[in-house]
């Protein structure tokens, strides 16, 4: 990860010009975001969408699945976006590799990771303390998933190759194929992937890892420091339609959510999509303020840190900017 946020920075030097070319448009009401991935696990946001909060607030959200945090932090530098959603890892690495102007979180969606662990057979009151020799599929070694398990099998007792086998042959889009036809024994899913495998029978979910984790900054907001300056109402008027759609999904059933959802997740069906939005209501993984905090922050380095990802701890000051998060 980190010699991707190299190359990454060097790219940068090519795209001055472009750069330069971008910054003098004129956006006027409109918000460029780029999203990390298209998933449930921000069913916030595009409640925000659905219930017109956004428009409300003046405010048109053009949205781009940027397929990995190494892509949102691009579009951010090279001002192609306008706001990022990922997790603050990537905020970490761009800093580290002297980037002057580096994005910082500005509000955090998501407090903890939203995979679900999924097993061959069902196992009441699962707590990791009978999966000793066994095959967990990880994902890719160094993305923010596989970090997080890790950091949760090391912490139960768990070294791979001495008493577990951590499989990190097999990219994360891929794991859930992977595992139902016929390898490993654990696997993390996110939703509505982890509810489709139970559906068919080929699974049972054992435990949500980000309850076993803690809470984390998992998917926040970011910023440049110029966008901020600039621009600090339309991020505050961003922030404020979002919090309203958390509201709404903290406060209506799974089923209501999903009758809003259905046209953003074309192909899901609605038994998935209300399955998907229960289970990340039932496991608490939204936040109830925007405000990104100091223990769950440095938690997610000590994750870093445990995977071998992470060179220097950075202060939350550093990466964190709270003050509009603070007004909402």
């Amino acid at each position: 990860m980190k010699r991707i946020f190299t190359i990454l920075i060097s790219l940068l030097l090519v795209a001055t010009i472009a750069v330069g070319f971008a910054a003098c448009r004129d956006n006027g009401d409109v918000i460029r975001l780029n999203e990390v991935t298209h998933s449930l696990f921000y069913t916030p946001q595009y409640l925000a969408m659905a219930l017109g909060y956004f428009e409300e607030e003046g405010l048109n959200v053009e949205i781009t699945n940027g397929s990995g945090a190494n892509n949102v932090m691009t579009a951010l530098l090279t001002n192609e976006a306008d706001i990022g959603l990922m997790g603050v890892e990537a905020n970490i690495y761009v800093y580290l590799e002297g980037k002057k102007d580096f994005p910082k979180v500005v509000a955090q969606l998501t407090k903890r990771d939203g995979s679900f662990l999924v097993a061959r057979t069902e196992m009441p009151n699962f707590d990791y303390s009978n999966v000793t020799n066994t095959t967990f599929l990880m994902g890719r070694k160094g993305g923010t998933p596989a970090m997080i398990l890790q950091y949760v099998l090391n912490n139960k007792g768990y070294t791979d190759g001495v008493n577990i086998t951590m499989d990190y042959s097999i990219e994360f889009g891929a794991l859930g194929p992977a595992f139902t036809s016929g390898t490993g024994d654990f696997v993390p899913l996110f939703e509505p992937a982890a509810s489709q495998v139970v559906k068919e029978g080929k699974g049972h979910i054992v435990s949500a890892i980000g309850m076993d984790s803690g809470e984390i900054p998992y998917t926040c907001y970011s910023v440049s420091a110029k966008f901020m300056k600039n621009h600090p109402d339309k991020v505050e008027k961003f922030l404020r339609a979002v919090w309203k759609g958390t509201e709404y999904a903290l406060t209506h059933t799974a089923e209501e959510c999903a009758n809003l959802l259905a046209k953003y997740f074309d192909g899901t069906t609605m038994d998935l999509l209300i399955s998907a939005i229960k289970n990340y209501q039932d496991f608490d993984v939204w936040m109830t303020t925007p405000v990104t905090n100091k223990d769950a922050f440095n938690r997610m380095q000590d994750i870093m840190e445990n995977a071998g990802e992470l060179s220097q701890r950075v202060d939350y000051d550093v990466i964190v900017d709270n003050t509009v998060a603070n007004k909402i």
